[in-house]
């Protein structure tokens, strides 16, 4: 993909209507920095305005930077196949920020905001069916958080019955690890 002149258009048309953080070209990719209250819209303009045409949601994802006051960024992925054009949305919060969820623009966020709720603990608000998706109900914490406890094969936890700190040995069930090396059609 090369940058053409409509994507260079297309730039000049973004920063005059939204208010941008930051703009830089990757590898001959468009990202651009977004502040969070904005993201629904500025995915509205990009789907719909005709210079754009962004149709299609690619991927969306989470990334820690656990240092950083804002310590997640969401990375929105978008296509043109109109245009043959690709664009990088991204955007910082912290952790007790809520984002617009943009599922009734791209069906395709249902499913990755459901999964970055699930994995970072990032809120969306108004999002139709918010649950967890890849970690059993009763699951405490977020594993792709990096302050997520490591632990081994101890776990720690506090007992309230001993007001105190209990370390105990992790059992991991296996089912169905017991085989029968008799083959039954002999």
């Amino acid at each position: 993909m090369n940058l053409n002149l409509i994507t260079l258009a297309n730039i000049k048309m973004i920063v005059k209507t939204f208010p941008i953080k930051r703009i830089q070209i990757f590898k001959e990719e468009i990202v651009i920095y977004i502040d969070s209250s904005f993201i629904l819209y500025f995915l509205v303009f990009l789907k719909y305005h005709t210079l754009c045409q962004y149709k299609i949601l690619i991927s969306l994802s989470g990334i820690d930077y656990i240092k950083k006051q804002n310590r997640f960024e969401l990375v929105y992925d978008l296509l043109s196949v109109k245009f043959n054009s690709r664009i990088r949305i991204k955007l910082s919060v912290n952790q007790l920020q809520m984002v617009e969820s943009c599922e009734n623009v791209y069906i395709a966020a249902g499913w990755f905001e459901s999964e970055i709720f699930d994995m970072f603990g990032i809120f969306f608000s108004n999002h139709s069916n918010l649950r967890r998706i890849l970690t059993d109900y009763g699951f405490e914490g977020y594993p792709l958080r990096k302050d997520f406890p490591l632990s081994g094969f101890i776990e720690l936890r506090y007992d309230d019955s001993q007001k105190r700190i209990v370390t105990d040995y992790i059992q991991f069930s296996q089912e169905y690890r017991t085989f029968d090396f008799l083959s039954p059609w002999k």
